[in-house]
């Protein structure tokens, strides 16, 4: 009689229907279909392996060696390194567990009060848990197939170290909160009066917040809400004029002039700012997003002028800010063409574009944003893309709403699995759709467990959507209600060529099957809202890390497959490859159908060879907005300026006015800029093979 030694010491009877089990798990896990027969077969194998060893005793470890053996060395290579990976994730959890789970499980609760100046919130919580342990903590206690699922590469649960303790993004209803006036916690702070306090403490909406919260945090109407407290400010300053006995008619110049001086100053600071204040315990600037170009008034469209030239110039010694993301809205009739009364901020916009790299674009009229601007609600998006509007369980809009949580599914696995079957790669898809909801759900009630408390500041001042009336040891529910369930894709170019043979930008029969799955996928979501009553949308993940971690699993399985596996990251969400040679023109037409199917945000690039003209931005934009139906836009190009002077740079290796090698990159990853050493390895490839779009005619056609 066999005794297998169990990891806890315990001996149990060999039970060779678990050695089928686990065949068939490792083989369903990638989406091999095996006979019955071929079970039975291998694990026969496996039992006269295990027989001519002849002992009494063998520990699990040594069992899983002999099924690998076997799987590896009966033309089953594939299953076998699925197996091998898994087992290898599995020992990682095994390993963290123990005593540390406990101390986690504790601090997840309730942080100690050995030191006052530890909050409850976000960042104080994940100080004492180290990112890694956390995560493996959340795998260890969720569902064995959901960590499953996550851990081989099937499916990404974003942030998994915040998973048990907050929620992802915010829109802050800026205006709302600053004419009310907020407690960070060590005292009320009562609302401005002036556009120079209102400025500074949008910066620190956007730092608490983040301390909140694992995701970006915008303003999703600035220049509006900054513009409410333009007219206090020139008021006093005309209030201060008079008592200097003035003449009327020079006091009135006189006070233009210095409000402009305020707000000019007030912009700056806010640039200066948050690219220096840093959040999460020091750790990082805010990721920070500001949306603009809708003016509702004179004072609105000053804030808006004056934050575009404060963000132009740059910080200190013209270096690039890396943030605020500026999103700046186009709309007919308001500043889209010549004649609009705010075409002068649309032109300024593009020349600041043309040199920074921000703004980013957002067209009001797509029909999917036109639908929700006619009901009063101007979108909003992010530089994660982070888009909210519709809402089961309410009034749509943006503000106080955002993304709770994201899954990413790796699209690119189903596709080679499929082996261009395409009916097998729906049923495969609509398998992974079924695990994300799992997944989400599971998020879900672990989430509704947290308290207002725990998160002080967005919910317990009231930033976000549902937390109104709520107290401070009531369940964050209602809020989870108002926010989104998103659930992404990354890699449809790979997934295309896996099924096709080539993806949506050399092919129709792809094209049309490319926009086939993002809509299923869409689909699903929105009858998923339906279902659950919750907010569920379709997200272009803007995967960073993740770009290269699912190819570089993918490959210990499949190998290298030409056009799928043999890079170092997928391709973004629905982007054509950025090394294919496409125009402009042609990218716009064959990315835009996808913007309306991704309703929890979307982006697409356009990559220029060198600092293009504002000229050249604003008939790209033209072109997009007057021809497709496409909302969000960034014009990439390559900033390189010198660390010393500050000189920028076009292509020279050494600064053209000091000499100095030492030189400074920045680029765009994910929706927000980057200085190039900070890429990850994935995208660091990725940027390495960025070419621009219309280079092969070395003019920016388009049309």
């Amino acid at each position: 009689m066999l005794h297998v030694v169990k990891r806890d010491g315990r001996k149990v009877e060999f039970d060779s229907i678990k050695i089928t089990n686990a065949i068939k798990g490792a083989s369903e896990e990638i989406g091999y279909e095996l006979k019955e027969s071929e079970f039975i077969d291998l694990t026969q194998k496996v039992i006269r392996q295990i027989e001519d060893i002849d002992v009494k005793e063998l520990n699990v470890e040594e069992i899983q060696n002999i099924v690998e053996e076997t799987l590896l060395e009966n033309s089953y290579r594939e299953i076998g390194n699925a197996y091998f990976n898994y087992r290898k994730e599995r020992n990682k959890i095994r390993e963290i567990k123990s005593d540390l789970m406990k101390a986690i499980e504790k601090i997840g609760i309730e942080t100690d009060r050995d030191n006052a100046n530890v909050g409850n919130n976000f960042s104080s919580k994940l100080l004492r848990i180290a990112s890694e342990s956390n995560k493996w903590h959340n795998l260890s206690v969720m569902p064995k197939y959901l960590a499953k699922a996550h851990e081989n590469g099937d499916v990404y649960y974003h942030d998994l170290d915040s998973y048990n303790l907050t929620t992802n993004c915010l829109h802050i209803p800026t205006k709302e909160i600053l004419t009310r006036g907020f407690n960070t916690g060590y005292g009320t702070i009562r609302p401005p009066k002036r556009i120079e306090s209102a400025a500074e403490l949008s910066c620190i909406l956007l730092q608490s917040t983040q301390n909140d919260m694992f995701g970006g945090q915008s303003h999703p109407d600035f220049d509006n809400d900054m513009g409410v407290f333009i007219e206090p400010t020139r008021q006093e300053i005309v209030n201060e004029l008079k008592e200097l006995e003035l003449e009327p008619e020079k006091i009135n110049r006189v006070a233009e002039k210095r409000l402009r001086r305020c707000i000019e100053q007030s912009m700056q600071g806010i640039v200066y700012n948050l690219n220096t204040m840093h959040s999460r315990a020091g750790s990082q600037v805010p990721f920070s997003s500001i949306n603009i170009g809708i003016p509702d008034s004179k004072d609105a469209a000053l804030i808006c002028e004056v934050f575009l030239l404060e963000y132009e110039k740059g910080l200190g010694n013209e270096e690039q800010p890396i943030f605020p993301n500026i999103i700046f809205r186009v709309k007919k009739g308001v500043n889209a063409e010549q004649g609009d009364p705010y075409y002068y901020l649309f032109q300024l916009a593009c020349r600041v574009a043309a040199k920074r790299m921000n703004p980013t674009f957002m067209n009001i009229d797509a029909d999917f944003n036109k639908f929700y601007y006619d009901q009063g609600v101007i979108p909003a998006t992010m530089g994660c893309r982070t888009y909210v509007c519709s809402n089961i369980n309410g009034d749509p809009g943006t503000k106080g709403r955002g993304n709770i949580a994201p899954v990413t599914i790796n699209l690119p696995r189903l596709g080679l699995v499929a082996k261009k079957d395409i009916n097998k790669f729906f049923k495969l898809l609509d398998s992974k759709l079924q695990l994300a909801k799992d997944s989400l759900m599971h998020r879900y009630d672990v989430l509704k467990r947290l308290r207002v408390k725990d998160l002080p500041f967005v919910a317990g001042q009231g930033l976000m959507k549902g937390s109104e009336n709520l107290l401070p040891d009531d369940s964050i529910e209602p809020i989870l209600k108002q926010g989104t369930w998103s659930i992404g894709f990354i890699g449809l170019a790979e997934t295309l060529i896996a099924l096709h043979g080539k993806h949506h930008g050399e092919d129709e029969e792809a094209r049309k099957l490319g926009e086939r799955i993002i809509s299923h996928i869409r689909e699903y979501t929105d009858r998923v809202t339906e279902e659950t009553h919750l907010n569920w949308s379709c997200y272009a993940t803007p995967a960073e890390g993740l770009s290269g971690k699912f190819i570089s699993q993918d490959k210990k399985i499949f190998g290298e497959i030409s056009g799928v596996t043999d890079k170092d990251y997928y391709t973004n969400s629905y982007h054509i490859p950025v090394g294919y040679p496409i125009s402009i023109k042609d990218k716009i037409d064959i990315e835009a159908p996808y913007h309306k199917m991704c309703n929890a945000g979307h982006i697409s690039y356009i990559e220029i060879d060198d600092y293009p003209s504002a000229e050249t931005i604003m008939d790209i934009l033209n072109y997009a907005y007057n021809n497709t139906n496409i909302s969000y836009i960034g014009i990439n190009f390559h900033i390189r300026y010198c660390r010393k002077c500050g000189t920028y740079l076009h292509g020279e290796q050494n600064c053209t006015k000091c000499g100095s090698t030492d030189i400074q990159g920045v680029s765009r990853v994910t929706g927000y800029l980057s200085l190039d050493e900070r890429f990850g390895a994935g995208k660091f490839a990725e940027r390495a093979d960025r070419i621009a779009h219309g280079n092969n005619k070395h003019v920016y056609e388009i049309v």
